[in-house]
């Protein structure tokens, strides 16, 4: 197995892509914590897992809280003693709307959990990631995180910087055996797609935008977190993955 006897964190593990890497995860040997504040999310994220004979457990979190991330690194070496692998995935998207309209409030609400979630992941997963002897961080940036779309300034902008914390990251810890790289998706089957899966003007186009003429799935895009997390991608760090049919091409 890829990640036998390792031990990994998954926020936003309640759905999407969070719940397709820990599935895939588990069914790879790995234990898995899940994190979300969809408490039926992860539960029924965890509840997936032990049906199929691996071991999980649900912890609520808000990723943009440092307690709490705190709290969910402990809770996880307590109950399986070490951490191997992170995958700060929890996200969220913003109205489309122009950058001149956008709230404040809300601009702070994304920047706090899809930037300031991954840094504070990072800040309190590193230190006992050394005591492991060192692990695999992966963050979920976006192929909007890399090229621009009108009325999405506020993901726009956290997507690119975690990119670039991604790159921050790999350079410090390094030395300590630590590897740290982002995936990009393109537009992926999930909730977060939902507002454009009903605008029957938009949809036709954004669902072919790219070189394979299709959106993904969360499995997909499951599969490439794999790879990042195991000895596979021993001598990649500070990689962003695009997996995005091919749309940064488009």
């Amino acid at each position: 197995m890829r990640l036998g006897d390792k031990t990994a964190i998954i926020t936003g593990g309640a759905s999407g892509i969070g719940r397709a890497a820990a599935l895939r995860f588990a069914a790879e040997g790995a234990k898995l914590v899940i994190a979300d504040v969809n408490d039926d999310g992860g539960r029924e994220t965890a509840k997936l897992i032990e049906q199929q004979g691996g071991k999980a457990l649900f912890i609520e979190t808000n990723v943009s809280d440092s307690k709490q991330v705190k709290d969910l690194v402990s809770a996880t070496v307590e109950a399986y003693g070490k951490l191997d692998i992170l995958f700060n995935n929890a996200g969220i998207g913003n109205p489309d709307v122009k950058s001149v309209d956008l709230d404040e409030d809300e601009w702070d609400r994304i920047i706090d959990i899809n930037l300031k979630g991954v840094f504070l992941g990072i800040k309190h997963a590193v230190p006992e990631l050394k005591k492991t002897g060192g692990g695999a961080i992966i963050n979920t940036s976006s192929l909007l995180g890399i090229k621009g779309q009108k009325y999405l300034a506020a993901y726009n902008a956290s997507k690119a910087g975690v990119i670039l914390l991604t790159k921050n990251a790999a350079l410090e810890y390094g030395r300590d055996n630590i590897r740290v790289n982002a995936i990009a998706p393109g537009v992926i089957d999930t909730q977060i797609i939902e507002g454009w899966k009903n605008d029957e003007r938009k949809w036709p186009i954004i669902s072919r935008a790219n070189a394979l003429g299709r959106i993904g799935t969360p499995e997909e895009v499951a599969n490439a977190v794999l790879f990042l997390a195991s000895e596979e991608a021993s001598f990649i760090t500070g990689a962003t993955l695009s997996v995005d049919g091919g749309g940064l091409t488009f």
